[in-house]
């Protein structure tokens, strides 16, 4: 991934509800995501493997990622067979990632990999599983590593400890030299002002995009990473007062030093992900 095509959006839609992948694919998400996973039960999985399969003999190159079920499962194995040589993924979601071992073994198919940190475990091997050949991109599970941690889900208290988690992706991102991660899901699928709301509070802490679960969010989530018109204008005037004048020039009472121009920079080419 380059800095134009990061996600802002990536829509799960399930394995076994294959109608769904063509609205999926239309609803505006940057990438879409075909779940083998958690929205698939247990002894539907391998009709889920078979409908995947059957989209993809007809599918575009590179249509889709699909989330693979976790290296610990009985699952993982046909999961990879299914996904090896076929140009309609454009790579693998590696759920409950805690062993370069596992990564690794999901890397023999040659494809991007985006492990999800939803254990204490994870966390703690986050450092080497960032710096695995093949991972372009980080992002976690709240909901699987709240519980592994012993969360009280949506609480402040439980918030303050997963907000340490997003710093460490934020940071190990940052030192491994992957793109910015993606955040989490967000439960809410009907009042939109709470995944704007999210949605804004993961850009102010610096992730590049974020994991959705309705085609409803799509739009939500998209605007919410795309710089605002004020923004994009002080950016703009940043660099042509830049341009202007080489010394120490100023715009809005501020100096326009190395790190001002970066950040206009920066937010100049994430508008182009539009």
């Amino acid at each position: 991934m380059t800095s134009t095509t990061l996600p802002r959006s990536a829509l799960f839609v399930p394995a076994n509800r294959p109608e769904r992948i063509p609205k999926a694919l239309g609803s505006g998400a940057d990438i879409v995501i075909v779940d083998l996973e958690d929205a698939v039960a247990p002894e539907a999985k391998p009709e889920a493997r078979r409908a995947l399969e059957a989209f993809l003999d007809q599918a575009p190159e590179k249509a889709v990622w699909v989330r693979i079920n976790a290296a610990d499962t009985a699952d993982f194995d046909a999961d990879l067979a299914l996904c090896r040589d076929r140009p309609g993924i454009a790579g693998l979601v590696v759920p409950k990632a805690e062993t370069t071992e596992a990564l690794a073994q999901a890397g023999t198919l040659g494809l991007a990999l985006m492990p999800l940190i939803e254990s204490a475990r994870g966390l703690q091997a986050l450092p080497e599983l960032a710096r695995s050949p093949g991972v372009v991109q980080l992002s976690f599970g709240a909901l699987d590593l709240g519980l592994d941690l012993g969360i009280e889900p949506g609480s402040e208290g439980g918030d303050w400890i997963l907000n340490q988690a997003r710093y460490q992706l934020l940071l190990q991102s940052r030192l491994a030299g992957l793109a910015a991660p993606i955040e989490t899901v967000h439960p809410e699928f009907r009042d939109m002002a709470v995944v704007e709301r999210a949605a804004g509070l993961a850009v102010e802490m610096g992730f590049s995009g974020m994991l959705c679960i309705h085609p409803r969010q799509v739009a939500v989530v998209n605007d919410a990473f795309q710089p605002t018109v004020d923004q994009l204008a002080w950016a703009t005037r940043v660099l042509e007062a830049a341009e202007r004048d080489a010394g120490a020039g100023q715009i809005d009472g501020q100096m326009i030093d190395a790190p001002v121009m970066a950040r206009a920079r920066r937010l100049i080419a994430s508008a182009k992900r539009g």
